[in-house]
């Protein structure tokens, strides 16, 4: 079942980089020809959430999305995701 994700973009891996990365063979066979990004789920933190974060130890909760384009590293957006059988991997179906 489809859910929405907001996240922040901390890093990109393009197509043809993606056998250049130590990655779990099912990702690996999931990414072939599509971008592999690493987010911060939730979008980017406040300043007093950051300090809330750290004051609490919670850390930052990264999802890994596999999707057909690929924002620049740093961007915000909303997607429409389906989870996978890997946890914390999602197959981004719509960016809203």
């Amino acid at each position: 079942m489809p859910e929405t994700l907001h996240t922040q973009v901390l890093a990109v891996v393009p197509p043809e980089d993606v056998d250049d990365h130590d990655l779990q063979p099912a990702l690996r066979d999931l990414a072939s020809s599509r971008y592999v990004l690493v987010c911060r789920k939730g979008g980017a933190p406040s300043w007093p959430e950051r300090i809330k974060s750290f004051l609490l130890r919670d850390p930052i909760e990264a999802v890994t999305l596999v999707a057909d384009d690929a924002p620049e590293e740093g961007a915000e957006f909303t997607a429409r995701v389906e989870e996978t059988e890997m946890v914390g991997v999602y197959d981004v179906v719509r960016v809203e």
